[in-house]
């Protein structure tokens, strides 16, 4: 199962995993275009809904029997300073960008503790490493997914589960089109090579990590820009 799967990185997700062979959900709050090759299935889901996530977990599990992989890429952005968010914001992007994939992985680890086999990825975020300004609501809830993901890693792992995350870097989709041209230079500045990453890439990387064996608890970032080590 994929979450967001109507943005560039879900879409992108999903199209891989589909050509890969893989059977995918492809889930969002409003789905989008399916892609032309593999076995997808369109769902509506709202991550911040527990009744709705487990549910949609019932669903799979009648039609496919197994879940093996689940990937946590729903996620929204709003950029502005911290004095002017309201706490009704900042709560809305923790619920979606942390709480959301808290309650999808303890959705799929009823059936994933009893098969003894599974994959979680949480798509973070450098900026929740690192803190950018004028994304402290965004950055507090994705550094929140870097805790989850380890904790969770060693309470599951004996089960056979990993749990990993993924910082896919600066990406050319819809979140970021409308930064002002300055802002995007900047970004694209700070990365090593001086250019964005490629969601195809991103994709081939997950899509590789997930049909790994032995490698849990774990964050990858696959940009080149160079965080500070403290």
């Amino acid at each position: 199962m994929v979450t967001g799967s109507a943005g560039g990185l879900g879409a992108g997700l999903v199209a891989e995993f589909a050509r890969q062979g893989w059977r995918v959900v492809a889930s969002a709050r409003q789905p989008g275009p399916l892609p032309g090759k593999g076995e997808v299935w369109p769902a509506v889901l709202d991550v911040t809904n527990r009744l709705q996530a487990e549910e949609l977990f019932t669903e799979v599990l009648a039609r496919w029997k197994r879940v093996d992989a689940l990937i946590n890429n729903a996620g929204l952005i709003a950029d502005r300073p911290v004095w002017e968010i309201e706490q009704s914001e900042f709560q809305k992007m923790l619920s979606v960008n942390l709480k959301g994939a808290f309650i999808c992985s303890q959705a799929v680890l009823r059936p994933m503790l009893k098969q003894r086999h599974g994959h979680i990825v949480n798509i973070a975020s450098f900026s929740g490493r690192v803190g950018t300004r004028g994304q402290s609501n965004y950055s507090a809830a994705k550094a929140g997914l870097f805790g989850l993901t380890t904790s969770l890693a060693q309470e599951v792992g004996s089960r056979n589960i990993r749990v990993n995350a993924v910082l896919p870097g600066f990406l050319p989709t819809r979140m970021t089109a409308n930064l002002e041209p300055a802002r995007k230079e900047s970004l694209i500045k700070a990365n090593a090579l001086g250019r964005m990453n490629s969601i195809d890439e991103v994709a081939r990387f997950i899509a590789f990590l997930v049909g790994t064996e032995n490698i849990s608890g774990q964050i990858f970032q696959l940009d080149s820009r160079i965080a500070p080590w403290s």
